[in-house]
């Protein structure tokens, strides 16, 4: 209940849509105690524990509820084995009588299989006695660790840290869900957010949260979480002003939403090219609501300016759901 449209989105974000200190911090403490079981690990590969990181929304701290999967990278030193591009597929050699990497190669190729580490990844964390009893499997680029004690999930993968290329770059290679690897930079997409929310008072974040819950709700099709944090942070790359108040911010980023949906988003690490990979239906339904829902954020944010919180109130139900609160 609340009688303020602010006292409401205040409400609404504590309860609904930011995870809560408490659970933050049980997740980040069971994610360092994981890590530090990972790098105890004997008769495992050598790790580069320096170049170990975390990724993913619940590390760029946009990430809302469920907190249902936590992703981290482990980094394994290359020793001595190598690697070329080809149009986007990283192969890596392994050495002859290379004895780290020797026993995980393709049948038959002196390529590293990125399905082989990952299983390996999986064995290991079976033998971590608390574990024992959770569900470890391989899932794609990473070893999924199951726990029937919290609410998420672990996603480990694996990882190697290149030396710098002619550019001075050093990029994470990690698998790619069939056999062998592909380019990645997490530290870009981090810094990134952290950079555009920092620059505009640390209001970004919120506002990359609402919409993402406004995005999950069953009301349209969806697209990846990684595709809408990067419109969002595109459309405020160039702002320089962020409300404090999100529902100020809400409108001008649906219809700019609307439009942006149908033309490509470059991946913003520079690495995948066009990350927007929706069929024309899927843009049309979601560029569809986002026109809807911004013309009722527009007769909310009015009657909010009259005064008629109640109206308000009910316009932000329509377009957030029965969890917004009711006006009181």
């Amino acid at each position: 209940m609340a009688n303020t449209v602010i006292s409401a989105f205040n409400k609404f974000l504590a309860n609904d849509v930011n995870l809560s200190s408490s659970q933050s911090s049980s997740a980040r403490s069971s994610r360092d105690w994981l890590l530090g079981q990972i790098n105890n690990f004997s008769s495992f590969f050598p790790l580069y524990k320096s170049q170990h990181i975390n990724f993913g929304s619940f590390a760029r701290r946009t990430k809302i509820p469920l907190l249902n999967d936590i992703d981290i990278m482990i980094s394994m030193m290359a020793v001595g084995c190598t690697y070329v591009e080809d149009n986007g597929t990283i192969y890596i050699t392994v050495l002859d009588g290379c004895s780290t990497y020797g026993n995980y190669k393709h049948d038959g190729y002196s390529f590293l299989n990125s399905r082989k580490i990952v299983n390996k990844f999986v064995s290991k964390l079976g033998e971590v006695n608390q574990y024992s009893k959770s569900e470890i499997k391989r899932n794609q680029e990473a070893a999924t660790l199951n726990l029937s004690s919290y609410d998420w999930v672990f996603d480990i993968v694996p990882c190697f840290f290149t030396t710098e290329d002619v550019y001075g770059k050093t990029y994470y290679i990690i698998p790619d869900g069939n056999g062998h690897w592909k380019k990645t930079d997490p530290r870009k997409d981090r810094q990134r957010v952290t950079n555009i929310n920092t620059r505009l008072g640390g209001n970004v974040l919120n506002v990359i949260r609402i919409m993402k819950y406004w995005h999950s709700r069953a009301t349209m099709p969806q697209m990846g979480s990684y595709l809408l944090e990067s419109i969002i942070l595109n459309y405020y790359e160039t702002k320089i002003t962020c409300s404090e108040f999100v529902d100020m911010e809400i409108p001008d980023l649906l219809n700019y939403i609307s439009n942006i949906i149908y033309l490509p988003v470059q991946d913003p690490k520079g690495i995948q090219g066009d990350i927007n990979n929706l069929s024309f239906e899927q843009q049309y339904k979601i560029s569809l609501k986002a026109v809807s829902d911004c013309k009722i954020s527009v007769e909310a944010r009015e009657a909010e300016t009259n005064n008629e919180h109640r109206k308000s109130i009910n316009k932000w139900r329509l377009i957030f759901g029965n969890n917004f609160p009711e006006y009181s």
